[in-house]
């Protein structure tokens, strides 16, 4: 729901949005072939946790969140932008465990590629889409309302909508969604106990080879780099991982190659494939050796990979704390404490996006199959 907040200085008359609030069409700008999205007040909510406690409020973000500076966290606390449990508080205030932190803040969601999200398939129970590549399937870190969840609800009414699997935010193709949470608990059960069969295809680099290839390699994720890395069966790393792989057609220097996950970890394709020594031909996370602290820069380890040398540090300004209104520049209020504004996407986002080479065509199980058409780059010249 939509609420003002009042008393607070530097706050009133600002209307700020929850996790309620649904998307609606207008939220989307369109430019370029880009989707952005207006920029909102939004009311994050956390909880402190055990290693938080015992930090300064200010401390706290400077340190967890460091997509904004040190001054930014400052004046948030003083202009009561940051609040425990609801209330302002003096910037030295320490945090104690399980204290309910709200951050008001003017949210702007990176931006994603223009590309509608066709519906294949619409039953009572289950909604069938393509997913474009570069949106991600449901509202998480920076994104909410720039998500497939989010734009069939904005363009097509559709919720509540419950996806039974996930693709990554990169990976277009087959996205099955179900209508109701009983419809979900069933595919669950089904995918849990491996009755499940998914397929994909990818374009790598080289002449794959002939003949079936299925790679056994345990598969040990790095959350901090975001980004996996492939070890041999039995190494005591890495959790067990299995992919079938199946040439469908070569030119010599690229392929196109039907992927066949067994298990289901994080990047297996992609990092299964850089280990048969080919790479999904435009994976930049994947072909390079390098590797990249996304933490640092408050940016995904694929765009980091592909946007070398961003600086989320600006130059912040103090602002009077009580000139906290909204000023109109035609695509939305500017917020003059923001440290975004006046961009439609955060900082570090401003350049165009490639989506993998890498696609969902089919998911089966019992009594069921859903399929996707091929993209374009799947024929080879």
């Amino acid at each position: 729901m939509k609420r003002k907040r009042e008393g607070k200085e530097g706050m009133d008359n600002i209307v700020w949005q929850t996790p309620a609030n649904p998307p609606h069409p207008n939220d989307y700008v369109f430019r370029n072939g880009i989707r952005y999205v207006r920029p909102y007040y939004f009311e994050f909510i956390a909880h402190v946790k055990n290693r938080w406690a015992g930090k300064t409020i200010v401390d706290l973000f400077a340190e967890e969140f460091k997509g904004r500076p040190y001054e930014y966290y400052v004046s948030a606390v003083k202009c009561g932008r940051i609040q425990v449990d609801g209330e302002m508080v003096p910037v030295s205030y320490i945090v104690k465990s399980s204290q309910k932190i709200s951050h008001f803040l003017h949210r702007h969601e990176p931006p994603v590629m223009a590309c509608e999200v066709p519906v294949l398939q619409k039953d009572i129970d289950v909604l069938t889409v393509c997913k474009p590549a570069s949106v991600p399937v449901h509202p998480c870190g920076q994104y909410r309302k720039n998500t497939v969840v989010g734009i069939l609800q904005a363009e097509h009414g559709l919720t509540p909508l419950f996806p039974v699997h996930r693709l990554d935010r990169l990976v277009s193709g087959l996205l099955i969604l179900a209508r109701n949470a009983a419809k979900a608990d069933i595919f669950r059960q089904q995918i849990e106990a491996g009755l499940v069969h998914k397929q994909y295809i990818a374009k790598v680099g080289g002449e794959f080879p002939e003949d079936e290839v299925i790679v056994d390699a345990n598969i040990d994720y790095n959350a901090r780099e975001g980004r996996s890395t492939a070890e041999v069966r039995g190494s005591a790393k890495g959790k067990a991982a299995s992919t079938k792989f199946t040439r469908i057609s070569t030119n010599g220097t690229q392929s196109i190659v039907l992927c066949e996950p067994i298990t289901g970890r994080t990047h297996q394709i992609r990092v299964h494939l850089q280990y048969s020594g080919h790479p999904i031909a435009n994976d930049m996370l994947y072909i390079s050796e390098q590797t990249v602290d996304r933490s640092v820069k408050g940016l995904s380890a694929d765009r980091s990979a592909r946007i070398s040398g961003v600086s989320l540090t600006s130059n912040f300004n103090e602002k009077v704390l009580n000139e906290c209104e909204e000023n109109s520049n035609g695509d939305f209020g500017i917020d003059p404490m923001c440290t975004n504004c006046p961009n439609l996407a955060p900082k570090g986002y401003d350049s165009d996006e490639e989506g993998l080479w890498l696609h969902c065509i089919r998911y089966s199980g019992p009594g069921w199959t859903y399929e996707c058409p091929y993209p374009d780059w799947a024929k080879l010249g």
